[in-house]
Formats: structure tokens, C-alpha cells, sequence
């Protein structure tokens, strides 16, 4: 509580506490120093005001900001009494020709010097609001008794140095207070005066500290708060519209006449109930904090020595003991491999010495066989074996090279290296991975919008989650059961070709390694009304209603070579391959039916009208993927497609001026075509159900006017 009875502007306690207009307590020797013309100090007239006292701490303070006029609390205002309190009230006139008379005269009522409204002012040293002075300059802020009284008993309550009430020469320090006796006592004087024995025994003695403030709070006659305006007066009631009590003179002379009143008492009671009521709420946060601190600190203790954190670092260097176990058994694999390498080298070179030794030592012998023979000096003799080692010699040299391998048939270097650079960066990037699943996402309101028959939904994740990704789910529009329409790790994402008029919901979920984690809270979503888009019409043939599609091709969803005029309503492309573009609305029930006027057509190309998904491919023809259906038609004949299969070839072509129509009845789920009024064909399409946006794919041969938004052909049932 001491911080609180500590004026903010000298950090001592408060001397004869003021209350700010902007209800700010101060000293008044603080806010008297603070009042400033012009940057200096005004200073009383009188000698019987207060005087200026200076800052305990030696600060030298700035107060000359320049705030908006919405923050500065002028007590020149028309709608205040002299004190600027918010919400204040209207002065009468008699007030306001007094104020007039005091300024005229230069000085103030109660003695200071007066000044110009804007230039004598003071700034709250806590908010720094700047308030603008009357002729009364700083006495006119009311007393603030309650903390005065307050700032008393707590220093009365600190000084526990109290003399003894009985000594009667250089009183000794007390030790205690009778409660009874209403007396400080040493402990000589207890002991002499106050037996512990006897009718005295019963006697409640307390602390000093504890008897110092029963004393103050007990024997002091409370003060009677008297009016600043008229000092002679009592404070008797309470003025709702200034908040602040008033005298008799005030209510019914002064300038509180005609404000409503209420009982000082009754007022009170009120008030104190309210803060009452304030600080049970505030009690209980208080209470909540305080739990919560606890909480922190077990916590503290359990991260530092609990069991789950000493197990944790256990398992730490158990799975590291793992690792290093596992390396060294791979590093004796490794090291039996260099053997068994080593073996096999070693086996191999000591078959080839074998080879080489058995190959030389025969062709030595035949050497030294050879050389005796030719020492025969017998011709006949010599004749008769000389044919035969003549043979055996050509054949030895010739056999040489496939008998004998004067090469290493394995070399003494290992061909073997460790690639171990994989399983040092693997060791690097070992990191911790949260255990269990994610907090739930938090959706983004303010980013999250409806446009047309699409939907767009931002998100974040939990501040203290680790995501992997997100999963995004929809439901029907008809408070139906959720589908998955996003998995990734964006954190914003559009849904194309809703119904329109339609109410969506959507929640998203984090996940990670460890798992799914909850549901984000459900947002909602309403699509466009239809009216802006589609008119309703009901068909003079056939008696049916139909709804009139409003809509234009789309830059945003077509391929880059396609090039738009006229509004983006004339269509034509600069690739002499076909170049799809879909519209930007995307239909999902009722009749449709648009045309699409041939203004180029140059080489007998085959443009293709028709229908396709958001997701189809944008460059190649209409009808060759799964996701789009269409007709296609050169000068003399059409085809369907889709999904690259053709159907149900027409005889009648295109040319410029053609008109192709194109009508989807989503109601009975079909794909017809039209050329120049009339049926191009069978039925294209069957079973058309889902979501489809116009569609066309077309050249640089060809150039077409889309005209959306058509009644439907006559002869269409």
C-alpha cells in the first residue's frame, strides 16, 4: 500500500494532498511549484498561502507537452465550477461576473497573480494532461482528507518508537500499550505499575505499534470537512452533476443552485457499495493472480527437480547411449568388411605368385633342358629331338600371355571410403519435436471475408504450438456435416463456387507428427445474395422458372495469352495453340443459358464453348481433362468432348456472325448447345452435378463477344 501514498511528483508521502481534475492525488507544496506561466513559477501575493516547497528529489521536471485539446482539462471552461472535474457543471452568472470582476483587477481572489487562460497552466505529473487554472490558481483544487487521514495513521502505524507515558525524567522507550489502561508503558514501569499479577492481569497489552494507531484511530474526534468556497460552512450535501460535496450556501446561493442534490450519507453508502462491489471483483483477480503465482513456482521447482524433468534428461542420454551404441556397431561391420576386404586381396595375390611361380618354373626347365640338347654335338642326334623342342617352345611363347598375367589382378589400395558426411548432418539436425498435438488455431475475423459465391478464412497458430500443417473444413451451407477443403501449411485460404445466399461454417485444425490437435471455434459466413448476380424468370413457353446468369470472363482465372476487350467481354488469344478463360461466377443450381457471338474467325479454327471446375487445365482445349465439358466446332461440323473422349458429331458450322449458345439446366442436370437458334445435337451432357463456371477455349484464328444473362431458347423443355 505504500507505493500508493506516495505522491508521484516527489516520491515522498503526501503533504496536504490535492485531487487533480483528472482526479490525480499530489502535495500541494508539489502542485504549487508546478504551476507555471509561461514556463515560471507563480508565486502566492500573500504571505498567508501556502508557500512553494521544493521537490525532495532535486527533479527538475518538463511539463510543457503539447497534448490535443480533447486531453486538457481547463478550469476556464464554460461547463465547470473553477475545478475542472469531468462531466462538471454549468456556473451561474453571478459566478461568472465575479470571476470576470477578480480578472479585470490583475489579482487573484485569493491573492495570486492572474493570467491569461492559455499561458497559466499545470501538467499532472503521472498522466501529463495539461490543465488550465482560474483566478484561484492552485487552491482550487479540492482537499483530498481521506488520504490524509490514511497517509497519518500509516505513519503513525511505522513509527514504532513510542516513550513511556509514567516515566516522569527522560522517558524510556515503551514496550508495550494496555488496551485498558490507555497507557504507553516501559518495561520498569510494567513491571512496578502494571503487575502481571492481580486485577491487572486481565489487561490486553499489545505492541506500541498497535496501541500508536488505536490511539489515532480511537481518541482523535473525526474532522469536520468544511466548504473552500465558504469556509465557515459545514459540507452537507452532495452535487451529482459537479460529484462533489457542498455547503448550504453553495446549494442554494452559490454556483451549485438548481443542481440536483443528494445526501452526504445516502451518496456514501452508494459509492462505497459500488467500490465495494469493484474491489470484490478486483479481490478475486488478485486472488486468481496469486494462485497462479504459486502455481508458476511449483512449476519452477518441478522444471528444475522435478521427477518428469530428471526422467526426461535420462531418456536424453539413454537415447544417446542408443545412438552411440548403434555407431559402434556399425563402425565393427564396417572394420569385419576391411578384413574380410583384406582376406580376399591377400587369397588373390597368393594364387597369382602360385600361377607365376609354376608358369616360370616350367618355362626354366625347358630353358635348361633346351640348352643341353644344343650342346649334342651329334647332328643326327641332335636333329632327332630338335623338331619336337622347337614346338614346345613356339607353343610356350605363344601361351605365355594367357597363361601368365604379369599384372596385379587386385590392387594393394582399398577401393572403399566411409561416407559418413549423411550421418553427421543427420546428428547436427537433431532437435527436439513437440510431443503432443497442437493447440487449436485461432481464426482471423477481421481477415476473414465473403465475396460472390466464394469465401476466404485466415487463421493462426497457437503461439506456443509447433504446426505442420492445417486442415480447413466446410460444411454445405446448410448447417450439414464438415468436409475437408484445405490441407497445407498456408494460413489463409479461398473457397470458389459456393451457393450463393448461403450461410457457411468453417473451423480449421493444426497438426504435427504427434497428431490432430482441437478444432479453432466455428466461423460464419454468408455468401452473396443471388439478386445481384441472377434474376428469376419464368419461361413463356414452357411455364418453368429460370434464373438469368449474370457474369464476364474472368482475367484472374484465364491463361496469360488470352487477351480481353470491350470490358473483358471480348475474348481472343495470341497463341496459335487453344487458351482456356472461364467466367467468374460459378453455378450450382437452377437454369443458365448464355451466347457467344463469332466476331473472327480466320483458318477454320475449332474454338470450344462450354463449361469446366475452377481447377481445370488452362492450356489446352476445352473438353481434353476430366474437369471441363464442351462443344467444339470448326465451319462444318461440331463435336462434344470431355475428358478428351468425343461424341455425337453435327453437321453445321461456324462462321463470322455465328451465335453458339450455351445452356445449363442444373436443375435437370444437362449440357445443351445452341447454333444460331437452333439445337446443335442431342443432349451433350448428363449428370451435371456440382459446381461449373462458363467456359471457353479458343486461338489467335478466332475472336468472340460473350452475352451473358440471356433468356432461355424457346424450343428448350
Amino acid at each position: 500500500m505504500e507505493e500508493e501514498l506516495r505522491c508521484t511528483a516527489c516520491r515522498g508521502f503526501y503533504t496536504n494532498p490535492v485531487i487533480l481534475p483528472c482526479t490525480h492525488n499530489i502535495c500541494f507544496p508539489c502542485v504549487l511549484s508546478l504551476q507555471q506561466v509561461n514556463g515560471t513559477a507563480v508565486l502566492p501575493a500573500s504571505n498567508d498561502q501556502p508557500q512553494q516547497s521544493t521537490n525532495s528529489t532535486g527533479t527538475q521536471y518538463d511539463f510543457s507537452f503539447d497534448f490535443p485539446e480533447a486531453d486538457r482539462l481547463s478550469a476556464f471552461s464554460d461547463g465547470d465550477s473553477g475545478v475542472s472535474f469531468v462531466g462538471g457543471y454549468a456556473p451561474s452568472q453571478a459566478s461568472g461576473s465575479s470571476s470576470s470582476s477578480g480578472a479585470s483587477s490583475g489579482i487573484g481572489k485569493n491573492g495570486f497573480t492572474t493570467a491569461n487562460p492559455e499561458t497559466l497552466r499545470i501538467s499532472c505529473p503521472q498522466c501529463h494532461r495539461t490543465i488550465f487554472l482560474d483566478e484561484k490558481g492552485v487552491n482550487g483544487f479540492p482537499r483530498n482528507r481521506v488520504l490524509e487521514s490514511i497517509v497519518s495513521r500509516y505513519g503513525k502505524a511505522q513509527n514504532l518508537i513510542v516513550n513511556c507515558q509514567l516515566c516522569e525524567q527522560n522517558a524510556a522507550v515503551a514496550s508495550v500499550y494496555c488496551e485498558q489502561c490507555e497507557v504507553f508503558y516501559c518495561s520498569a514501569c510494567r513491571v512496578s505499575c502494571h503487575p502481571a499479577r492481580g486485577p491487572l492481569a486481565k489487561h490486553s497489552l499489545v505492541t506500541p505499534a498497535k496501541g500508536s494507531l488505536k490511539v489515532k484511530t480511537g481518541k482523535s474526534p473525526p474532522k469536520i470537512a468544511k466548504c473552500q468556497e465558504h469556509t465557515e460552512e459545514n459540507l452537507s450535501m452532495y452535487c451529482v452533476m459537479c460529484k462533489m460535496p457542498v455547503c448550504y450556501v453553495c446549494q442554494n446561493e452559490g454556483k451549485h443552485l438548481k443542481h440536483e442534490m443528494k445526501a452526504l450519507g445516502a451518496m456514501a453508502k452508494s459509492l462505497k457499495t459500488e467500490l465495494s462491489q469493484a474491489l470484490t471483483s478486483l479481490s478475486e483477480k488478485a486472488k486468481s493472480a496469486k494462485d497462479f503465482l504459486v502455481h508458476l513456482k511449483n512449476t519452477i521447482d518441478q522444471v528444475q527437480v522435478g521427477e518428469s524433468s530428471v526422467d526426461f534428461e535420462a531418456s536424453l542420454v539413454a537415447k544417446f547411449d542408443e545412438l552411440i551404441n548403434v555407431v559402434q556397431k556399425r563402425r565393427d561391420q564396417l572394420i569385419l568388411q576391411v578384413h574380410r576386404e583384406k582376406g580376399f586381396k591377400t587369397k588373390m595375390l597368393k594364387n597369382h605368385i602360385g600361377q607365376c611361380s609354376g608358369k616360370l618354373k616350367q618355362t626354366t626347365g625347358l630353358l635348361e633342358y633346351s640348352i643341353e640338347v644344343m650342346k649334342e654335338g651329334d647332328p643326327a642326334a641332335f636333329l632327332m629331338v630338335s623338331g619336337a623342342l622347337v614346338q614346345r617352345a613356339q607353343m610356350s611363347e605363344e601361351s605365355w600371355d594367357k597363361e601368365l598375367l604379369l599384372q596385379a589382378r587386385v590392387a594393394p589400395e582399398f577401393d572403399l571410403t566411409l561416407d559418413s558426411a549423411p550421418a553427421i548432418q543427420s546428428i547436427e539436425r537433431l532437435n527436439f519435436k513437440e510431443m503432443k498435438p497442437p493447440e487449436a488455431p485461432s481464426i482471423i475475423p477481421s481477415d476473414c471475408s465473403a465475396e460472390n459465391n466464394s469465401v476466404t478464412i485466415a487463421w493462426q497458430a497457437h503461439p506456443s504450438s509447433w504446426v505442420e500443417g492445417y486442415v480447413l473444413e466446410l460444411d454445405d451451407g446448410n448447417n450439414g456435416e464438415f468436409r475437408e477443403v484445405y490441407c497445407g501449411r498456408e494460413t489463409m485460404c479461398t473457397v470458389d463456387g459456393l451457393h450463393f445466399d448461403s450461410t457457411y461454417h468453417s473451423r480449421v485444425k493444426a497438426y504435427n507428427h504427434a497428431g490432430e490437435g482441437e478444432y479453432s471455434e466455428t466461423i460464419c459466413l454468408q455468401t452473396a445474395e443471388g439478386i445481384s448476380l441472377f434474376s428469376s424468370r419464368v419461361c413463356m413457353f414452357t411455364g418453368r422458372s429460370y434464373m438469368v446468369a449474370w457474369f464476364h470472363p474472368d482475367p484472374r482465372t484465364a491463361h496469360k495469352d488470352i487477351i480481353f476487350t470491350n470490358e473483358n467481354m471480348t475474348l481472343t488469344c495470341n497463341n496459335q495453340d487453344d487458351r482456356i478463360v472461364l467466367g467468374n461466377v460459378g453455378f450450382s443450381k437452377g437454369v443458365h443459358y448464355w451466347e457467344v457471338t463469332i466476331d473472327r474467325y480466320d483458318n477454320h479454327p475449332d474454338p470450344a464453348f462450354g463449361v469446366a471446375r475452377l481447377d481445370t487445365s488452362k492450356d489446352t482445349m476445352l473438353g481434353k481433362d476430366d474437369k471441363s465439358w464442351s462443344m467444339y466446332i470448326d465451319s462444318n461440323r461440331s463435336w462434344f468432348i470431355h475428358n478428351n473422349a468425343h461424341s455425337d458429331r453435327c453437321e453445321g458450322g461456324i462462321g463470322v456472325g455465328s451465335v453458339v449458345g450455351v445452356l445449363l439446366d442444373l436443375d435437370k442436370h444437362v449440357l445443351c448447345f445452341y447454333v444460331n437458334d437452333k439445337a446443335q445435337g442431342p443432349v451433350a451432357f448428363k449428370d451435371m452435378k456440382g459446381v461449373f463456371f462458363p467456359a471457353f477455349s479458343l486461338n489467335h484464328n478466332v475472336q468472340v463477344t460473350v452475352h451473358p444473362g440471356l433468356e432461355i431458347p424457346t424450343d428448350f423443355d
